[in-house]
């Protein structure tokens, strides 16, 4: 039980106040149940309450929906109609922001028997117990007594955790060479004073606390200005989600003939009626996850390295339903029933070509980059590939697409190959032209397999390392195309309900 929400007495249509924090991560499948009870006592045990229901989803379904808001049915009592229930989701944002800051001094003390002082800021936020922590330190402006210091940008959570009203503590240092600064003075401000921006507000006097107390007629040690304060909000993978943008996810699967012979137990395609095979376990897994993101819940499977019926031709792009002018399939037990539909009726051959189904989805992504869409291709595979060089110039022109590639290698080959697309360690190029960016993700599905025999925790293993770099290198490819998400829809009112009398 993670939580209740408070109890609303005597109504149908509930509007609940109570909020409840959970960590979001979009590479794993995070199961929720939502129990409804008519609350009869100030008993805290619910078997004493009637029970009205319970509604089942995952944190990626209701982020994924539009305006991330989901209305589902609320099911559990046998021929009975329970109602439904809207849950709405959003991201907490309030420490995404940074600021650009700039300040100047005036008359500040002079601290140096020859020259001028060289000046320096030194911030901290301050801490619940009433402590200091440092946060940042300007550069050092040398021989001056009115420095202008260059503008700085830090996060909004590094000043001051968030909190606009915390007290945030400027000290003002002469800098010396052997490291032993003079201590100019200090100020005090907060997040909320300075970001009034410049104005008579944010002018401080400079106090140095030990002159103040000798001398009757001290004023302050100068003075330090606030120029500028710009406030900038990083935006977040769930922003464009939230503002619409789909995840189309396409499949590709491998269909050559070092998988072995699909009637026999020792091929990777082995059709085992009591378990799913290697490739069945890796579709599940990062397929019921990135469907939480896609409106229509269409995909379009593909298998590479089979001979066709009826003529036997090699394809390296062919509908695994069988029609090539629609080769979308219904969720993931859609891509399940044309994959093993497919096992039946195709002759695996070779060999084993990746650019064919690279480039089906990059010709899709290079139609909508407006940041709309996103396009994942998972590619499953035994192994050694054939076409090394036609891949690595797909990917490279990929690479400027609104596209990831996932590619998961199944069975015992070796996989050097792979990992050499995966670009983590050397950037992946063609030709002398290097990828715009890091778009492929490489697991050796062999990793996965739990000893115990417990499919689940591997597949959810699976899913979350697979899927780790997707909302990064999703955006990578919105910051370097300038591309904002689209504001969300407005949120959901409930409508006025008109009160029925009986008679």
């Amino acid at each position: 039980q993670f939580g209740r929400t408070e109890v609303i007495d005597n109504t149908l249509n509930p509007d609940f106040v109570r909020k409840f924090i959970m960590d979001y991560f979009f590479e794993e499948r995070e199961n929720l149940r939502f129990d409804f009870y008519d609350v009869d006592s100030k008993s805290p045990n619910l078997s004493k309450h009637d029970f009205l229901g319970q509604m089942f989803c995952t944190l990626g379904e209701i982020v994924g929906s539009q305006g991330s808001r989901l209305e589902k049915s609320i099911v559990g009592i046998p021929g009975k109609k329970c109602g439904t229930v809207i849950v709405t989701a959003e991201e907490l944002g309030c420490c995404r922001d940074s600021v650009l800051m700039q300040f100047c001094a005036n008359k500040l003390d002079k601290k140096d028997f020859f020259g001028k002082s060289d000046p320096f800021l030194v911030f901290h936020r301050s801490n619940e117990d009433g402590s200091f922590t440092i946060c940042h330190k300007t550069e050092v402006v040398k021989n001056t007594l009115n420095p202008v210091w260059q503008a700085f940008k830090i996060s909004v959570r590094a000043l001051c955790n968030g909190d606009y009203d915390r007290t945030i503590k400027v000290e003002v240092y002469d800098w010396d060479r052997d490291g032993s600064h003079d201590f100019i003075g200090e100020f005090t401000t907060s997040y909320r004073e300075l970001s009034r921006g410049q104005s008579q507000f944010n002018v401080y006097e400079v106090i140095n606390p030990k002159k103040k107390g000798k001398k009757k007629k001290y004023v302050n040690s100068g003075t330090v200005t606030l120029l500028s304060f710009l406030i900038e909000t990083e935006v977040s993978f769930l922003d464009y989600i939230k503002g619409g943008t789909q995840i189309n996810f396409t499949v590709a699967i491998d269909f050559t003939a070092s998988n072995g012979n699909p009637s026999q137990p020792t091929s990777l395609h082995y059709m085992n009626p009591y378990q799913l095979n290697a490739y069945g376990m890796a579709l599940r897994a990062v397929g019921e996850i990135i469907q939480d993101y896609d409106s229509d819940k269409m995909f379009p499977a593909l298998g590479f390295g089979a001979r066709l019926p009826p003529d036997g031709r090699v394809s390296h792009e062919f509908a695994l339903n069988g029609n090539p002018q629609n080769p979308y399939c219904h969720g993931i037990d859609g891509v399940m029933e044309a994959y093993y539909r497919s096992l039946k009726c195709v002759q695996l051959y070779g060999p084993t070509n990746f650019a064919p189904v690279i480039n089906h989805v990059a010709r899709y992504a290079a139609s909508v980059k407006d940041g709309s869409q996103y396009f994942v291709l998972l590619i499953i595979t035994d192994g050694v590939i054939s076409d090394m060089a036609q891949t690595k110039e797909s990917i490279v022109n990929a690479s400027k697409l609104p596209m990831s590639i996932i590619i998961v290698g199944v069975g015992p080959a070796e996989f050097d190959a792979m990992e050499e697309l995966d670009g983590d360690v050397v950037r992946i190029s063609s030709r002398g032209r290097f990828a715009e960016r890091d778009i492929v993700q490489f697991v050796p599905f062999r990793d996965y397999i739990d000893r115990s025999g417990n499919h689940v925790l591997s597949m959810a293993r699976l899913a979350k390392d697979v899927l780790a770099e997707i909302p990064e290198q999703f955006l990578s490819y919105m910051r370097v195309r300038g591309i904002k998400p689209s504001p969300a829809p407005p949120p959901y009112t409930p409508p006025i309900h008109v009160l029925q009398t009986q008679i």
